[in-house]
């Protein structure tokens, strides 16, 4: 029993006293850079899920939420979206990219873009529509994508398993030949 007690708290003082180190890694699911910015008629947010590419496919994804500012109603069909990105780390071209409705509505709407390197970009978006116009300004930091692929999951997953396997075997092993466990 001395040796669990003492093997957790060794455990856990490593763990209290161990540093994390900052990740800007971006491996998951859309997340808000922009929320709720009132601008003219519209309450503007801008979501995005910002993976780089080095293979020119457009993998910088951004969603523009409108909402009518104030005085309800919805947001007219007719509206349109206008999002531009450029590098703000490097000299670089500008890309634009006309975002469209998300299931035929004018409130959500989706553009996917080339984010060809690591680091910040800046993103504008401009909406057009029956209830006027209405420029946003945000930043986001592109990513590559880290997750790897399911079959390297098996791979990196294999050894625990199989020690913990082992680790049964020899309990059970114990526990027929009678011997108290470890």
């Amino acid at each position: 029993m001395t040796r669990r007690v003492s093997f957790g708290t060794v455990l856990t003082v490593a763990m209290l006293f161990s540093r994390t180190a900052v990740v800007r890694a971006h491996s998951g699911p859309p997340y808000p850079i922009l929320s709720n910015r009132i601008v003219g008629a519209y309450d503007i947010s801008i979501w995005s899920d910002p993976d780089s590419t080095d293979d020119t496919t457009a993998a910088g994804k951004f969603w523009v939420v409108l909402e009518p500012s104030g005085r309800g109603g919805s947001i007219p069909s007719a509206t349109r979206a206008d999002v531009t990105i450029r590098p703000l780390d490097r000299p670089g071209q500008a890309r634009t990219g006309q975002a469209n409705p998300v299931d035929g509505s004018a409130s959500r709407q989706f553009v996917a873009l080339l984010l060809d390197h690591e680091g910040p970009f800046a993103v504008q978006v401009h909406v057009d529509g029956p209830l006027g116009r209405a420029d946003v300004e945000t930043k986001v930091d592109a990513t590559y994508d880290l997750r790897p692929a399911p079959l390297l999951l098996v791979v990196y997953i294999f050894p625990f398993v199989a020690i913990g396997a082992l680790w049964v075997k020899v309990l059970m092993r114990r526990r027929r030949a009678g011997a108290p466990p470890p």
